[in-house]
């Protein structure tokens, strides 16, 4: 993807955009509705358990065979929290309809800081093409819920732009529901790649990504160190994103001998007729080397949108550029974003 922008001094300009305006000092962020499309998944009947009510009977073998096998998956590791180290990825096999891993609120699915921890990618031949047209098919359905991600790491995995240190996902739908995410990471270099958290792309009928009451800290990629797509739209609600990092340099296009990357602390989008949704969200401490201290969105044929609504954007800095009056933020799309209720400082 080719971002229009790449010169600090340019890029701080932002004059089809203006100023944030009356918005920006506004009431902050406090909760918003979650449609039926962003809430959890029933999870009461599962179709397979892992564990047998302690805490070593919950395994990386046993996940990886739950999420193998599809369907609604649940925890049974004991009443306290437990963190299960992945020895192998969990790989979402593409005859499932759907795969939902809901943690119960007790499980965190740790990479190790070795491995990426959950994928799925439709056009994967190794999970079993479906159709003849895995870019846009409807299954498998990834929900993952009441659950959480940390030490992911997907170094040196480039396949489809790389990223995606605690979770892949290429084609179906993707739903995050009451997640946490930290400490997650991948390439530090290299425009376009991103996704120390969640890598999306090429989701059913271009449906948002729905990402609801989770939470993303310290998470670290050239690009979007929690959310990363190309293409693909979200709607991002009751979320907080704190203290994570886009380090890499040189933007998108690569300056000349620059390695490339670096914009979007919290958030990377990148494609063409795409949307982001924000409410009820914290951006807090954020950071990118290059533009986007907590949102990078380019819309390549500025055809895409973007609103923020009773949202809190502060202290999120850019040492290169970002749109003029919208701290922390470079937008090119449509039309201005469109920020109600919110603090953008």
């Amino acid at each position: 993807m080719v971002i229009a922008c790449s010169l600090g001094a340019a890029c701080a300009l932002g004059a089809p955009y203006g100023l944030a305006g009356p918005a920006t000092a506004a009431r902050g962020a406090r909760p918003v509705p979650v449609p039926a499309a962003g809430r959890p998944i029933n999870t009461s009947h599962p179709n397979h358990v892992v564990g047998h009510r302690t805490a070593a009977s919950c395994t990386s073998a046993a996940v990886v065979a739950a999420v193998r096998a599809g369907g609604v998956i649940r925890f049974s590791c004991g009443p306290n929290p437990v963190t299960i180290t992945m020895r192998a990825t969990a790989k979402v096999r593409n005859t499932s309809s759907r795969v939902v891993l809901d943690g119960g609120g007790l499980v965190t699915l740790s990479g190790g800081g070795r491995r990426r921890i959950l994928y799925m990618d439709t056009c994967d031949p190794a999970q079993v093409w479906t159709t003849s047209h895995c870019q846009d098919q409807a299954t498998p359905r990834l929900v993952v819920q009441n659950i959480a991600f940390t030490d992911g790491n997907s170094t040196g995995q480039h396949y489809e732009g790389g990223g995606g240190g605690a979770i892949f996902d290429r084609g179906g739908q993707l739903r995050v529901v009451n997640a946490t995410f930290s400490g997650n990471r991948c390439d530090p270099r290299g425009p376009d790649l991103g996704g120390a958290a969640v890598r999306a792309l090429s989701q059913y009928h271009s449906r948002p990504v729905y990402v609801v009451g989770s939470r993303f800290t310290h998470n670290v990629c050239s690009n979007g160190a929690g959310l990363s797509s190309i293409g693909v739209s979200w709607t991002v609600l009751n979320s907080r994103f704190e203290n994570n990092r886009a380090i890499g340099r040189g933007a998108n296009p690569a300056r000349r001998g620059a390695p490339g990357g670096g914009s979007g602390g919290a958030i990377y989008n990148d494609g063409d007729s795409m949307t982001l949704s924000v409410g009820g969200c914290t951006f807090v401490h954020n950071h990118a080397n290059e533009g986007g201290g907590a949102i990078f969105f380019v819309s390549n044929d500025r055809t895409g949108t973007m609103k923020i609504t009773d949202s809190t954007l502060q202290d999120n800095p850019n040492d290169a550029f970002h749109t003029a009056g919208l701290a922390g933020i470079f937008f090119l799309g449509a039309h201005r974003p469109a920020i109600t209720g919110s603090i953008v400082r």
